[in-house]
């Protein structure tokens, strides 16, 4: 009776468990790999077959899922071979932007983050959000034009900004380079230009830091197996992107990565646009390098102008450079020590040789071997597009995610 009793509770247990899978977390187990057909789905959550249809039902209704080719049979004795279920990616698009202090970035993607059109331009961010996001709406009116995509397609927008993100709220807080934007509703004013430019309903906008998003695009597309990956953003500024388990770290409040505002001796003179001085980024930044260069008679005064100098194989920037990529690695080597992440992704305008080099040089001198063992030093497989890519995926990842799917279907009436 004990092993009875003992088996009755086991099963029961799993009936529980099996029924709270709702159909956004069957979406999730599909999405995911880890159950593609109706019978494994079965196996994973203890639903019944019934249960399982019911709930898929729902998906394909929505247009989310989609019946691929069959599998080969498993089973010895023959039968019918197993239909492969699929996320469509064809059902909407998502719309991203990627704001650096003198230009921004725009794109339509699809759900799995291909970039299906994109435009590049002159945008100043010190002219304030007002400004700013209305000019990205109108981008954004555009761009789907030239995708052949309606304005109704879309899902959602994702924004990427030049300074620390308060993830609840949106609201940038305390940003350096972004006079004007400190707790400003970027959100809805987001929405707001988009939907006066394209006539569509408002669409969930998420707002995060630049670093941030580079490093979970960057993660997600090339590295995912990797579970601490540490990306290292130098061009105007300095900032760092860390992604734990396939997930953004962004510490308590967003603050988390701001590595550009530690304080370093060698730059005890330096004043930074954080109004403190010894700041890494006032010394080792693209405007540090840019300002260097320009004492110097060289024409810079960007990181933008520093990278095009380095591609054109300016001497004086790649000195500067290198100087610089020590600077930072010298910083990293305590940050290395900290996470002990796989990768270490350098990106941004001074993401070159030279710069590489530095880092590397001060990195494995100071950092403990334990640390540097196993990590790889590279630099962005994505570039200038890594910031789209990892806005794209955070606005498809939150909107297909279990509880927010489900509350989708619901509105849907499905």
């Amino acid at each position: 009776m004990t092993g009875n009793a003992g088996r009755t509770g086991m099963a029961g247990r799993a009936t529980r468990a099996g029924s709270q899978s709702s159909a956004g977390e069957l979406l999730a187990l599909v999405r995911s790999g880890r159950a593609t057909t109706r019978g494994a789905l079965q196996q994973v959550t203890g639903l019944s077959r019934a249960t399982v249809g019911q709930r898929l039902d729902r998906l394909f209704r929505a247009g989310w899922l989609r019946e691929g080719a069959a599998g080969p049979v498993d089973s010895p004795l023959g039968g019918r071979p197993s239909v492969r279920l699929e996320f469509d990616d064809s059902h909407a698009v998502v719309l991203a932007a990627d704001l650096d202090t003198r230009h921004a970035r725009t794109a339509v993607l699809s759900l799995t983050g291909e970039l299906l059109a994109e435009h590049t331009g002159s945008l100043l961010i010190e002219d304030g959000p007002d400004a700013v996001l209305g000019e990205l709406g109108r981008w954004f009116g555009e761009l789907l034009e030239k995708a052949g995509h309606r304005a109704h397609e879309v899902c959602g927008i994702g924004l990427s900004v030049p300074g620390p993100v308060d993830s609840d709220t949106g609201r940038v807080v305390q940003p350096p380079m972004m006079p004007g934007w400190d707790g400003y509703d970027i959100r809805t004013r987001l929405a707001r230009s988009f939907a006066e430019h394209t006539g569509a309903e408002s669409v969930p906008v998420l707002v995060d830091n630049d670093a941030n998003l580079m490093a979970y695009g960057e993660q997600r597309t090339g590295h995912p197996d990797c579970s601490a990956f540490v990306l290292i953003k130098v061009s105007t500024g300095i900032g760092a992107g860390v992604v734990v388990d396939g997930t953004i770290y962004r510490g308590m409040d967003g603050g988390a990565g701001d590595i550009g505002h530690i304080r370093v001796p060698e730059g005890a003179d330096a004043l930074c646009k954080c109004g403190s001085y010894g700041c890494l980024a006032a010394i080792a930044s693209g405007g540090a390098v840019a300002r260097r260069l320009a004492e110097t008679g060289v024409p810079a005064s960007s990181g933008s102008d520093v990278r095009d100098l380095l591609t054109a194989g300016h001497p004086g920037a790649a000195a500067l450079a290198r100087d610089a990529g020590r600077q930072v690695g010298d910083v990293l080597a305590t940050v290395v020590t900290l996470l002990n992440p796989g990768v270490l992704m350098i990106a941004g305008d001074l993401a070159g040789t030279p710069f590489l080099t530095g880092v590397r040089e001060l990195l494995y001198q100071r950092a403990l071997p334990r640390s540097t063992a196993h990590l790889d030093v590279v630099t962005s497989r994505l570039g200038d597009r890594a910031g789209l890519v990892g806005a794209g995926l955070l606005v498809v990842e939150h909107l297909y995610a279990p509880e927010r799917a489900e509350e989708r279907l619901l509105a849907m009436g499905v």
